[in-house]
């Protein structure tokens, strides 16, 4: 379900597998080999879509970083947005411009790693992350990629399923230029496991 409705979203067909290549590749010393997390959609992703319903985005302009299988930016654009789809490595990019043309979508589709890589005079009103604060390390990138790309009085909608980095995030950022909001989304496949969705704007 995306924005209510059952669509199309194209994920990898042997996610597992996929990880153990990746593995196995991390062990013989490759370098730059990522997990592939965005090889298929996560529970995050569908709470933040849900927490969309509180917003009017006929016309705004959305980006999505981490995107994954670009769910959430899905969402968005099905809502109305102008999307911009980002991800930091090439594979998952392909499964969400496949998606995005299933579904009849005109979104923007790019390669973005945080901290390295800026969309030069690009602002959103509203940014969308989910599951993209698992990794302590990304959490000074992420920040600077919102400190270029946020615009004058936008805010950030971050999503995870309550991980206890989830908490370490939330102290971290208070003591960073940023207001935190904490909502809780229940979604039907687990009422027990509610997602939580951190809306950051600047002070």
């Amino acid at each position: 379900m995306i924005a209510g409705r059952e669509c199309p979203l194209a994920v990898a067909s042997d996610p597992d597998g996929m990880l153990i290549d990746a593995c196995e590749r991390q062990d013989a010393g490759e370098e730059g080999v990522i997990d592939p997390f965005w090889a298929t959609t996560w529970r995050a992703a569908s709470g933040l879509d849900r927490f969309l319903d509180n917003y009017s985005l006929e016309g705004v302009r959305v980006l999505e970083v981490g995107c994954g299988t670009g769910h959430a930016g899905l969402a968005a654009a099905m809502r109305g947005a102008d999307v911009t789809l980002t991800d930091g490595v090439d594979d998952p990019l392909d499964l969400v411009r496949m998606s995005v043309e299933k579904n009849g979508q005109d979104c923007t589709v790019k390669r973005l790693r945080f901290g390295q890589d800026t969309m030069e005079g690009e602002k959103f009103p509203l940014i969308l992350g989910s599951d993209v604060t698992y990794l302590r390390v990304l959490w000074p990138q992420l920040e600077e990629c919102f400190e270029q790309h946020l615009a004058d009085n936008g805010e950030v909608l971050l999503s995870d399923p309550h991980r206890i980095i989830g908490n370490e995030f939330q102290t971290w950022i208070a003591d960073r230029p940023w207001n935190y909001e904490a909502h809780k989304v229940t979604l039907d496949d687990d009422v027990n496991h509610p997602i939580r969705v951190m809306r950051l704007t600047r002070k």
